[in-house]
């Protein structure tokens, strides 16, 4: 069919992939950094979007996209464009899970009835970063720029509305909207009523476009697909099917896994995702995960990661009884925002360094499980995890994983998936528009490159650990985890 590329707009930087459009070979790439100024060295919660727009074009400089065909476009999820009736923006972007949004996201689950409203009405309970929290804290915080909103769009959504220079129609995917708080996965529909309980009033919407449809074309001729989010695209851009979850581990960890049907959570653990292809990602996250790692290697005066992981290799399954609940800061699975961490099991035999460091792998790999475990017990099937996260690479991460999972543990070599993503996004839009591809199936590009991890006969042992985690658990927190 020709090349495509894929665009994945984060947080930091903008980064692009082209492909061959049939076996999505990676051929060139280009990146740049957005130019945001934070001056104290953190990354800003309001960016103007023209930042990503210059970014994307020097990322694409040097003739990069010369003879692409058609492009998709990931980016960073949560981010909240208002425009005003002009279609300008109202303020700058407002991105991230930004904390200033906490007691807005507390007002608008009492406002509609508790979480099990949310979960019943969109598939998720607000949380500071999503788009319809803000939309709360811009009406309670800036009432003049939430009385001059008139459109709502997310950032891939700007994105593509630029690269086709600025239409009428401005549009989505199931996938973004999914993750606003104002559309449902379970009934594909936005729920107006939402927005305006939220801003103050109605705003107009993107429309939801099918994961196989083109938004439109430039002048140029260049096909642009729907777009999608970064957890979308790299779920894609990974080629995970039905059986499939994703373990992310970063400061927190998530679990996600792809399933026919949205999942209506009554206790709120579970957000309910759509994905890019048509099927449904139901999501469960924890607060802690890598920050457990780092929290103890501080501890125990280790100067990484990788450190730890080489001292826990000296210690066997289980830690000689250490058990740490690593909850250091709350945890949302289970639901126990105000608790801390504990460490149990201490015995004179167990307080060696070895043995805190092995238990500190064990902990966050046991919540996790914890996590995986919600999705089972709702009828998600889990045969292969992919694990994802630098420290997916550690030793002690995939020493004890699979058989602390119980299943194949696949940890896929490091590239850009949510770009790659995007790219394959892009080759079906293309296809379907030359009537070289169903609609239905998108293009059948080779699996990302991974080691294989079995659990083996190990499995028995890491199964008992676990055990070991869950007593501790419910002596600690009787009746906070109910799967």
């Amino acid at each position: 069919m020709g090349i495509v590329a894929g665009l994945d707009s984060s947080p930091d930087f903008t980064r692009i992939v082209v492909c061959d459009a049939d076996t999505g070979a990676v051929l060139r790439q280009g990146y740049a950094q957005h130019p945001v100024d934070t001056p104290d060295g953190g990354r800003p919660s309001d960016v103007d979007p023209q930042a990503w727009l210059l970014s994307l074009g020097e990322a694409a400089g040097g003739g990069l996209l010369e003879g692409v065909q058609a492009i998709g476009v990931s980016a960073q999820q949560n981010a909240l464009i208002p425009l005003d009736a002009q279609g300008n923006t109202v303020r700058p972007a407002i991105t991230g899970g930004d904390k200033r949004a906490q007691v807005a996201a507390a007002d608008l689950v009492d406002a509609l009835g508790g979480r099990e409203a949310w979960a019943q009405a969109v598939g998720c309970v607000p949380q500071a970063a999503q788009p319809v929290t803000k939309l709360r804290w811009l009406a309670k915080n800036e009432p003049e720029n939430a009385r001059r909103t008139a459109a709502l769009l997310q950032a891939h959504d700007w994105l593509v509305w630029q690269l086709l220079g600025r239409p009428v129609r401005r549009t989505t995917d199931r996938g973004g909207a999914s993750g606003t708080g104002y559309w449902s996965a379970a009934t594909g529909a936005y729920r107006p009523d939402l927005v305006e309980l939220a801003l103050g009033h109605q705003a107009m919407l993107p429309e939801v476009i099918g994961p196989s449809d083109a938004a439109g074309t430039t002048p140029e001729g260049l096909l642009i697909s729907a777009g999608t989010g970064e957890t979308m695209a790299a779920a894609f851009g990974l080629g995970i099917g039905l059986g499939d979850a994703v373990v992310s581990l970063g400061a927190s960890g998530s679990v996600m896994a792809v399933h026919p049907e949205a999942l209506a959570d009554q206790t709120g653990m579970i957000t309910s995702l759509a994905d890019a292809t048509g099927m449904h990602l139901p999501v469960v996250t924890t607060l802690n995960a890598v920050r457990a790692l780092r929290g103890t290697a501080e501890l125990l005066g280790l100067p990484d990661l990788e450190s730890l992981s080489e001292l826990a290799m000296k210690s066997t399954p289980g830690s000689h009884g250490l058990v740490l609940l690593p909850y250091l800061e709350g945890e949302r699975t289970p639901h126990l925002p105000h608790t801390a961490g504990t460490l149990a099991g201490l015995r004179r035999e167990s307080m060696k360094a070895e043995h805190l460091a092995r238990a500190s792998f064990e902990g966050m790999l046991c919540g996790l499980a914890d996590a995986l475990d919600v999705l089972r017990g709702r009828g998600v099937e889990v045969r292969r995890i992919f694990l994802l996260g630098q420290a997916a690479e550690l030793p002690a991460v995939q020493a004890a994983a699979p058989s602390l999972f119980g299943a194949q543990v696949v940890v896929p070599q490091p590239a850009d998936y949510a770009a790659i993503g995007a790219a394959r996004q892009a080759a079906w839009a293309l296809g379907v528009s030359q009537g070289a591809l169903d609609p239905r199936n998108p293009p059948a590009w080779q699996g990302a490159a991974a080691q294989v991890l079995e659990p083996g006969d190990d499995l028995a042992v890491g199964q008992a650990v676990r055990q070991q985690f869950v007593s501790v658990r419910e002596q600690t927190h009787p009746g906070a985890f109910r799967p």
